[in-house]
């Protein structure tokens, strides 16, 4: 594969029945070994790019390849080998038990439905030992804290053997411990032949652990680069309409402090 991208989008659109335009021609690569942070405000289309991209939603115009092949076409076993997906929220667990959960992400690989095979279930005990969720192996998944639950939604990914996986909103429930703790485990999970790609509002803690910022607004891709570059003042009022402080701490680390909202007012 040498220098190919990973991942490509090329003049991606994506428009809703009702004529609204979620995604506006974007257009990027990612190259495979990088943890990426997709950034900008609620509704500047990051959710719907990432579900454009593992096909979740139809495409209006452009493509998405994966390893240089497109993703339009395929089913969605054969896209699976290839991206998983970790949701911002857990909408229906049907009662299942973490194991069975994680589980779940050997699917695309199942030669019976109903079997897996001992292979699978290594895996699936060593995923969970890694994640720290094996003791919870006979819980139900809606009885877990926060915390536990991404751990084990985020096991399920893994077990997938994808090159990529896109991460949404991973933090939005956590704590500060939490918060970092699931950093951490997507920064370890990154391989020379594996990118993340996640979806999260905290600008600095995606400063701090992504190699690549892609902020949007209103569907477009703003900026795209090192955080360091790209994370600016100017660029936080221009996308959130804030007045902000930005720099670096005492171990270099790039920091965002918002001060104020600089929009206007309507009332």
């Amino acid at each position: 594969m040498g220098d190919s991208p990973l991942l490509e989008l090329r003049g991606l659109n994506k428009v809703y029945e009702d004529g609204f335009q979620a995604v506006k021609d974007v257009s990027y690569s990612i190259g495979p070994g990088m943890l990426v942070g997709l950034i900008g405000p609620n509704g500047c289309g990051k959710t719907t790019m990432m579900r454009c991209i593992n096909h979740l939603h139809s495409i209006t115009s452009g493509d998405v390849l994966i390893d240089g092949e497109s993703v339009l076409g395929k089913t969605p076993s054969e896209i699976a080998r290839k991206v998983s997906n970790v949701p911002a929220e857990l909408r229906a667990s049907f009662g299942l038990t973490v194991y069975e959960t994680v589980m779940l992400g050997r699917y695309p690989y199942l030669s019976n439905i109903w079997w897996e095979t001992d292979d699978d279930e290594t895996l699936v005990e060593e995923v969970m030992r890694k994640f720290s969720v094996f003791h919870l192996r006979d819980r139900p998944l809606n009885m877990l804290s926060s915390g536990e639950r991404q751990r084990a939604l985020i096991a399920k990914a893994y077990v997938q053997e994808p090159r990529l996986m896109l991460v949404d909103e991973p933090t939005s429930h956590l704590d500060m411990k939490y918060k970092l703790e699931v950093m951490e485990y997507l920064t370890a999970m990154v391989k020379k032949d594996m990118s993340i790609l996640v979806a999260e509002h905290d600008i600095s803690l995606m400063a701090r652990y992504c190699d690549k910022c892609i902020i949007m607004k209103h569907g477009e891709v703003y900026a795209i680069g090192d955080p360091k570059e790209v994370i600016t003042e100017e660029l936080l009022q221009e996308v959130y309409e804030v007045s902000a402080s930005v720099g670096l701490d005492k171990d270099g680390e790039l920091f965002v402090l918002p001060k104020r909202y600089a929009g206007k007012y309507y009332f």
